[in-house]
């Protein structure tokens, strides 16, 4: 697909992205604030019944008096009416997954005695949940055999020793030492906010009834992922005979080269059967007919925006074809036809995760949606129902089901309707201005809900994180515009170079030089508002977190529009950004004693003597991605050179801001901060 015929699609949505929103904001509620957003019910990943009837959906509401979240399962029915709650526990009910005789639905749960997540069971009909493990070091990621008998699950164990009552024993030993060091011979040592141990993350089987749990990949020599193991890490095929499972075969602990293998559903001996491929192959998943097992793959090691190609392993000739090589666009998880002839996917698709049918093996694409974001499909045994979440910047996500040979929608869940009803949303809509090189940039643009084109407005430009992470037409919780416009700015999302979503050149096209382009298109973007009569374009901010925050800090250096700067859990050091978790991982472009002129370029930090932009400085202690101390060396330089500066610290957050009072104090201290430098809207 050409870029020219991307863009006539994508304009085409954009009518009728900025078309909702006028209807949305037809209301005379308030705007949306951070209170509200801690009212909204979340909606998690859905699982469909293999009928079709009903879809079960994690949902978490918040009390913010307690500062906690509770997570319940509901039934929502698929062609209509009422939900009905499935659980009442206290603590949060999540990951549900449907046995294939509709009889029973499998989840992660915490309850009474446990002292970690365990797998649970509960009738469709509804009653009490029943407890399936009881595994000291936790079970995860539940997944069901096709006769419905048995669970598989994944679970972090030592691996030297054997039975589940040495586990719980040395569990103990640890919690009660009064030696708090810990140590490792290998990287990684962290991960987002947690310190990793010793243990591997392994598959277990278990029966439905009177069972123990049996051991599938802790003979092979192989693990899961040490980070982040879920339920993409494994598949089971359809006979129930096989596993497929994710591992990574380096043994330096600083590069990833992750594998499919193969494995008896027993245990056993595991065979790779992507070995050819020095990059990422992940997320296995075995086609309805067992013909395949589908999987992504990534050829460019230390590159994880690489774009990921849908490979089919045959398993009657071991071949494996990359079917998606010619289409510029990552594929992630499938939901397989029965006939086992296409697949379905929600592709981040130029500013939009749309729905894809994917025709195999020819691996075809077409287009279905082309409105709201998508995400977390789910597909009824016969083909006929689809059900997903829906969201966009004025809708949170909202259950749906999806026309698959149309893709029109129809809503399903209405856990927040009576909630937003008083609330008035800001129109918005996609534009696209020439920045770096003179190439198009796609800018999301959300107005004040009071928006008068008459008025001269603030303007607060939002820097994404990644760099690689395009930004959607999607409910943000943490950085959410509406809440930022509400406030009386016009507030823009730009998807610069770099971003996903666009193809792979434009997504590799800032690397190395990780400060040169995205700078170039936001200072493009302060222009193209300050051509419009109705943007002050002498009160204008820029702000982000992660990516967004070191963008933030390579502004303060360089020339800019902005009245004052936001930086978020900012890079800030290069140098030091070595004690990141990923920071031991070899450089793709080289380490700084190699290429010392591209780190002269491109940390913020060489560019302190010229900072004298007023910036708000956010930054957590448990941010091992981030590390806490950039934003310390960040205030301090600000501090050194007598820069309005503020350093809000919080320490029992991470990398986001996820507590709600945390949050709504977030909101509330960077609302203070730009009001006092940019105002708000003139009368």
């Amino acid at each position: 697909m050409t870029t020219r015929l991307l863009w006539t699609i994508a304009a085409a949505s954009f009518c009728l992205f900025a078309w909702k929103a006028e209807v949305a904001s037809a209301g005379s509620g308030n705007p949306l604030t951070a209170d509200i957003l801690w009212q909204i019910e979340r909606l998690g990943k859905p699982d469909l019944s293999p009928d079709g009837s009903w879809a079960v959906v994690p949902v978490t509401t918040f009390d913010v008096s307690e500062d906690k979240g509770t997570t319940d399962l509901w039934l929502v029915p698929s062609k209509q009416g009422e939900a009905r709650r499935l659980t009442t526990h206290q603590g949060d009910d999540s990951s549900p997954v449907w046995s294939p005789d509709g009889q029973w639905i499998a989840f992660e749960s915490r309850r009474g005695d446990d002292d970690a997540n365990q797998i649970y069971v509960i009738p469709t009909t509804g009653g009490e949940a029943v407890r399936v493990t009881n595994v000291p070091t936790g079970a995860s990621a539940p997944s069901w055999f096709p006769d419905s008998q048995r669970i598989a699950f994944i679970s972090r164990v030592w691996t030297d020793i054997d039975t589940w009552e040495e586990m719980a024993a040395r569990l103990k030993e640890r919690e009660e030492s009064k030696v708090s060091a810990k140590v490792w011979d290998q990287a990684p040592l962290s991960h987002w906010d947690r310190w990793l141990d010793d243990r591997e993350a392994h598959i277990y089987t278990i029966p439905l009834e009177d069972g123990d749990p049996t051991p599938v990949t802790t003979g092979t020599g192989l693990q899961l992922s040490r980070t982040s193991p879920g339920r993409d890490s494994y598949d089971i095929s359809p006979d129930g005979e096989e596993l497929a499972f994710a591992a990574d075969i380096d043994t330096t602990g600083v590069e990833t080269n992750y594998d499919i293998f193969v494995v008896p559903a027993k245990g056993g001996e595991a065979r790779n059967i992507s070995s050819e491929n020095l990059g990422n192959d992940v997320a296995p998943q075995y086609a309805p007919n067992g013909r395949w097992i589908a999987f992504q793959r990534q050829t460019i090691r230390g590159f994880y925006a690489d774009t990921r190609r849908l490979v089919l392993h045959d398993r009657g000739t071991g071949d494996n074809a990359v079917v998606t090589m010619s289409w510029d666009r990552s594929v992630r998880s499938l939901v397989f036809t029965p006939d086992s002839r296409s697949a379905f996917a929600a592709i981040d698709d130029a500013g939009t995760n749309r729905v894809y049918r994917i025709e195999l093996p020819s691996g075809k694409p077409t287009r279905l949606t082309g409105e709201s974001d998508y995400s977390s499909l789910a597909l009824s045994r016969d083909g006929r129902i689809m059900v997903a979440l829906r969201q966009s910047f004025v809708e949170p996500p909202t259950l749906v089901s999806i026309t698959a040979r149309t893709g029109a929608t129809s809503q399903l869940s209405r856990f927040n309707d009576e909630l937003l009803a008083d609330v008035t949303f800001g129109r918005f809509e996609s534009v696209t201005y020439k920045g770096a090189n003179d190439q198009e940039i796609q800018m999301w643009v959300v107005y004040p809900p009071d928006f008068d084109a008459e008025k001269e407005w603030p303007l607060y430009l939002l820097l994404h994180g990644g760099p690689h992470n395009g930004v959607t037409n999607s409910f943000h919780w943490r950085w959410n515009a509406q809440v930022f416009s509400g406030w009386g700015y016009v507030t823009a999302w730009h998807n610069f170079h770099g971003s996903s979503g666009f193809g792979q050149a434009f997504t590799d096209s800032i690397n190395p030089a990780q400060s040169e382009l995205p700078y170039i298109d936001t200072i493009e973007a302060a222009e193209y508002f300050k051509e419009k009569p109705w943007i002050d374009g002498e009160r204008m901010a820029a702000g982000g977190g992660s990516y967004g925050g070191y963008l933030a800090s390579i502004l303060l250096g360089r020339e800019h529009p902005f009245q004052t700067l936001v930086a978020h859990a900012a890079v800030y050091n290069w140098y030091t950004q070595y004690a990141a978790d990923y920071g031991a991982s070899k450089r793709r472009f080289g380490e700084f004693w190699e290429t010392p002129g591209h780190y002269r370029l491109s940390s913020p930090h060489y560019g302190a003597g010229n900072f004298n932009t007023p910036t708000l400085v956010i930054h957590g202690q448990l941010d091992y991605r981030v590390p806490v101390t950039h934003g310390i060396e960040l205030f301090n330089t600000l501090q050194n050179r007598g820069v309005r500066s503020r350093f809000i610290y919080y320490p029992d957050e991470n990398h986001w801001i996820l507590k709600p009072n945390n949050s709504i104090h977030w909101y509330a201290e960077k609302e203070a901060w730009l009001a006092e430098f940019i105002g708000a809207a003139e009368d």
